[in-house]
């Protein structure tokens, strides 16, 4: 591949010479870097027999340019441009150039300027876009060879990875019918439990219904021991009252019996008086009082008999009642228990639900936990894969700036090289042509550590701009070149140097109030800071004095 160079020294053969005596009198580096984009731009002159004259323009684009120091050489008085001039120049030719020539060789200057800069950017573009082609194919290529040779390994090693593979297979499908068989079970299990849960609660309705029948009936059993109760009361009262009556007919026999008495006294003390005139009645008194005292046996008998008939029927239906209120709370007191028992078997029941509902719950969480954490794994592992080849891809990208950088390098010193062997070949044949340059050095440049020895050195540490010219008339005025030469640096500056500056010093402003902003909403971060501190402290210390208080109050209502 013919790789393009900037300047052809074929086609202009007089652009070498003053190449070379540019960069020996600028002191050029020819290792500057590459970011520093270098332009060498041809211009029109009158040298020996017309010929062409070149300019050489160093510009760099990566700082903004600050200042500009020009200054003239000439070599009039040497006596090698004497003798150049003499030698160089036609016989015909007059010492003294007209300002009308100056400007007409200044205006062909820049047309012819102007062309050769178009050309060489031209040149420069497509010597890139060839660099650029050729690092692309490279890489293409080594990417082909790394396909290429991971292929190979894999036909060379195909048995390794299949019983790798086949491993592999294995222990997955026996993990599969592992989690197969455990979920089998746990389902078993489930259905097992659930039938042990339908059971229960069937006998929880059975006991239910069971325990409702009890409650009824002991309610039927409590309501016939107060039914018997009230009859024992009543029955009492009745007895309460025969005892009464039975008392009232005593006193009244007994009355009756004293009635007698003085009845039977009184007729008897009539009787002894009237025993002269009357018949004899002691027999008589003596009959109606046996008649009597059997009538009033008789009726005592009958009513301790009835007395004693109503006692024995009362005491017979309260034994019963107080028999069938014995057995009713006897029943009450089993319904009781049996009621007590079957809550606690229900409540067994329900716990044991309960454990093993807690107990499937924390299968299935420990599952989707086991699960989730292979997830979390799986995507961990791919995030470490994907960050492993985007460092591979910068790293990649890295090496092939790199090498470009490198290429770019040695194929530029690979050309001045060839330049300047190619001028000190015709310096040693030909003559020298004695020139003036103007130059505008910037403040600073790169120089990576090696000393520019040019006849510039005091002025400037680099040259970004570099004027040259021809004049061949000494007639010409100092101010009129000052002009000159002025007028030309401002066509050839470029024109966004200044427009550079400013959106610099914009942008350093910019960070400066931005800096100053962010310093002061940090101060009042700060400030909020300190004053949710101290009104956490105050709620804190209310908190306390509130615990306190209701600690005394506590002992005092202890205490009464």
């Amino acid at each position: 591949m013919q790789i393009p160079c900037a300047v052809n020294p074929a086609t202009f053969p007089e652009t070498k010479q003053l190449i070379s005596q540019v960069m020996a009198s600028t002191g050029f580096d020819p290792y500057l870097p590459s970011t520093y984009k270098r332009r060498v731009v041809r211009s029109a002159g009158y040298g020996a027999g017309g010929g062409i004259g070149s300019r050489s323009a160093y510009s760099t684009h990566s700082a903004p340019v600050t200042s500009y120091v020009s200054s003239r050489r000439s070599y009039p008085t040497s006596t090698r441009a004497a003798s150049s001039y003499s030698t160089v120049l036609p016989a015909a030719a007059a010492p003294e150039l007209r300002l009308d020539q100056a400007v007409q060789v200044s205006s062909e200057f820049k047309v012819l300027r102007t062309q050769e800069k178009a050309e060489l950017q031209d040149l420069n573009d497509r010597f890139a876009s060839f660099i650029e082609r050729v690092h692309e194919l490279e890489q293409q290529n080594k990417l082909l060879e790394t396909e290429l040779l991971l292929l190979r390994q894999k036909q060379t090693e195909p048995s390794n990875l299949r019983a790798l593979y086949e491993h592999e297979i294995r222990q997955l499908h026996a993990a599969v019918e592992e989690a197969r068989h455990e979920k089998q079970a746990a389902q078993d299990h489930r259905v097992e439990m659930e039938d042990v849960l339908k059971n229960l609660q069937k006998r929880y309705e059975d006991e239910v219904l069971g325990r409702e029948e009890a409650e009824g009936r002991l309610m039927d059993a409590r309501k016939g021991a107060d039914n018997a109760a009230l009859d024992q009361v009543e029955l009492d009262k009745r007895v309460e009252t025969l005892l009464d009556e039975l008392a009232f007919l005593k006193r009244l026999c007994e009355s009756e019996i004293a009635e007698l008495q003085a009845q039977v006294q009184y007729s008897v003390e009539v009787s002894v008086g009237m025993e002269v005139s009357k018949p004899d009645l002691s027999s008589a008194l003596r009959d109606i009082r046996g008649q009597y005292e059997k009538l009033a046996h008789r009726n005592l008998q009958a009513a301790e008999e009835w007395f004693c008939n109503k006692m024995s029927v009362m005491t017979v239906g309260s034994t019963r009642n107080t028999e069938s209120a014995r057995s009713a709370k006897d029943e009450a007191g089993e319904y009781r228990r049996l009621l007590k028992a079957r809550t606690l078997e229900i409540d067994a029941s329900r716990e044991m639900i309960q454990a093993l509902e807690n107990q499937l719950q924390e299968v299935e969480e420990k599952q989707s936990d086991e699960i989730s954490a292979l997830q979390d794994a799986i995507s961990n592992l791919e995030e470490e894969l994907r960050a492993n080849k985007n460092d591979m891809a910068r790293y990649l990208k890295d090496y092939q700036d790199l090498l470009n950088v490198k290429m770019a390098l040695d194929i530029e010193i690979a050309a001045y090289r060839k330049l300047l062997e190619g001028e000190e070949d015709r310096l040693s044949v030909e003559r020298q042509v004695p020139f003036t340059v103007y130059s505008h050095a910037m403040s600073s440049a790169p120089s990576y550590g090696r000393v520019q020895v040019s006849m510039q050195s005091q002025l400037s540490s680099a040259a970004p701009y570099l004027l040259s010219s021809r004049l061949y008339s000494s007639s010409l005025s100092t101010e009129d070149a000052i002009s000159a030469s002025q007028a030309q640096q401002a066509e050839a500056r470029p024109p966004q140097e200044e427009e550079e500056e400013e959106e610099v010093e914009q942008v350093e402003e910019e960070e400066e109030k931005e800096e100053e902003e962010e310093e002061m909403a940090e101060e009042k971060e700060e400030e909020e800071e300190e004053e949710e501190g101290g009104d956490e402290e105050q709620g804190e210390e209310g908190e306390e004095e509130e615990e306190t208080e209701d600690k005394q109050e506590e002992e005092a209502n202890g205490e009464g």
